[in-house]
C-alpha cells in the first residue's frame, strides 16, 4: 500500500475508533497544593467530525479517474476532431512514439466514448497523435501496448468543446486544421449562428471571424503552399477580402496554380520548396486581371452572290441604321438594292 493510502486509512481508522473511546478523567489536585505557574493555552484537539471531514476531503481530491485499455483498433476516430488523422506520420510523431514506447503505453489517457451502435465499441474524442502512435507501434513489434483511455458520456458538441479545449494548447494542430474544424462545428452543432459559437467556446467574436475566414479559402490557394501549418490566420485576414474583388480573384487563383506548379517542380529536383511567407507575399501582390472591353462586331451587308459590298456601321431603334456601301467589284444599282432590303427589314427602327 502506498504511504498516501496508508495516512488516508490512518485518518478513517482514527475518527472511527474515537466513536467508541471513553472520556478521558483528569486527576484529583493534591490538597494544599502550591498554585501552578500560568501556562499557555494549548489549542484544542480537533473534534471526530473535523478530522472526519479532512479525511474525506483529501480522498476527494486524491481519487483519480477510471480508465481501461484498449487496443487502437477498437476505436473509430470521431472526425469532429481538428487534427487531420490523414496527415499523421511517424515523422510527424516520433518524439511521442518513443515516449509511449518507453512508458509502455500513453501516460495521458485519451478520451473515448462508447458507440452501442456502431462497428466498433469506441469512438476517439481526444488523443489522436496518441492513437496514431499506439497503432504504429502494434505494428511495428510491439503488438504488448494497449491504448490508455478514460471513457466519457458527451454529445456531439460536448465532444467538440472538449477536443477543441485540448487542441488549443497543441502547437502541432495547424492553424487551418482549427479553422475547418471550426468552420463545420458552427453550422453542425451551433446552427450557423456565430455569435452562440464564440461564447460557447469562450472565445472572441472576432477571433473566430478571423480563423473562419482561413477555412474559406480556396483549395488552390491552400495548394500553393508546400506545407499546411505555413498558412497561418493572419494570411486569411489579408487574402480573403482580396479574394472578394472578382478581378482580383482571378488574378490571384492564378498566381496561386502557378505556385503550386513551381513547388511541384522543387519538389521533384529535390530543391527547399518556397516558404510560406514568399508565397503570402506572391499572392498578396497579384495584380487585377484587365479585361479588355468586347470589340463589336460590325456585321457585313452582302450581294446575291455573297460578295460583300458594304457594312453596317450602326443600328438603333433612336437613331436608325448606318450603312456604309463600297464594293469591291463592279456592281448595279439593282444588285446593291437587293442586298439592301434584307438589311432594312432586320433593322431595330423597323421592329415595333
Amino acid at each position: 500500500m502506498s504511504t498516501g493510502a496508508g495516512r488516508r486509512r490512518s485518518l478513517l481508522t482514527t475518527a472511527i475508533d474515537s466513536l467508541g473511546s471513553p472520556p478521558a478523567v483528569s486527576e484529583p489536585e493534591a490538597p494544599h497544593a502550591a498554585p501552578a505557574e500560568p501556562s499557555r493555552r494549548e489549542p484544542a484537539a480537533p473534534s471526530f467530525l473535523e478530522r472526519r471531514g479532512v479525511a474525506f476531503d483529501e480522498i476527494a481530491r486524491t481519487v483519480k479517474r477510471l480508465t481501461i485499455r484498449v487496443r487502437p483498433d477498437e476505436c473509430s476516430v470521431w472526425p469532429g476532431n481538428a487534427r487531420d488523422y490523414a496527415g499523421l506520420s511517424y515523422e510527424r510523431c516520433a518524439s511521442l512514439i518513443d515516449s509511449i514506447k518507453e512508458e509502455n503505453g500513453n501516460r495521458e489517457p485519451v478520451v473515448v466514448r462508447r458507440t452501442p451502435d456502431g462497428e466498433k465499441p469506441y469512438e476517439l474524442i481526444v488523443g489522436t497523435r496518441r492513437h496514431f502512435s499506439v497503432s504504429w507501434l502494434r505494428e511495428n513489434n510491439h503488438a504488448e501496448i494497449d491504448l490508455i483511455a478514460r471513457i466519457e458520456t458527451l454529445d456531439d458538441e460536448g465532444a467538440f468543446r472538449l477536443a477543441d479545449i485540448e487542441n488549443r494548447e497543441r502547437e502541432d494542430v495547424t492553424d487551418l486544421e482549427r479553422a475547418r474544424n471550426y468552420l463545420h462545428a458552427v453550422d453542425a452543432y451551433y446552427n450557423g449562428i456565430r455569435s452562440h459559437m464564440a461564447d460557447r467556446l469562450a472565445i472572441g467574436k472576432q477571433n473566430l471571424h478571423n480563423l473562419l475566414q482561413l477555412a474559406e479559402l480556396p483549395d488552390d490557394v491552400v495548394r500553393a503552399f508546400a506545407d499546411p501549418a505555413d498558412i497561418k490566420v493572419r494570411h486569411g485576414m489579408k487574402l480573403s477580402p482580396l479574394l472578394k474583388q472578382p478581378g482580383l480573384r482571378e488574378a490571384i487563383l492564378e498566381v496561386a496554380r502557378e505556385i503550386t506548379r513551381e513547388q511541384g517542380e522543387r519538389r521533384t529536383a529535390g530543391e527547399t520548396p518556397i516558404e510560406g511567407p514568399q508565397v503570402f507575399q506572391r499572392l498578396a501582390s497579384a495584380s487585377p486581371v484587365r479585361r479588355e472591353p468586347a470589340r463589336r462586331v460590325k456585321a457585313a451587308v452582302n450581294a446575291l452572290d455573297g460578295d460583300q459590298i458594304g457594312m453596317i456601321v450602326s443600328d438603333t431603334r433612336a437613331r436608325g441604321i448606318t450603312i456604309n456601301i463600297n464594293p469591291r467589284r463592279p456592281i448595279n444599282v439593282d444588285e446593291i438594292l437587293s442586298a439592301l432590303r434584307p438589311v432594312i427589314e432586320a433593322a431595330k427602327f423597323s421592329k415595333k
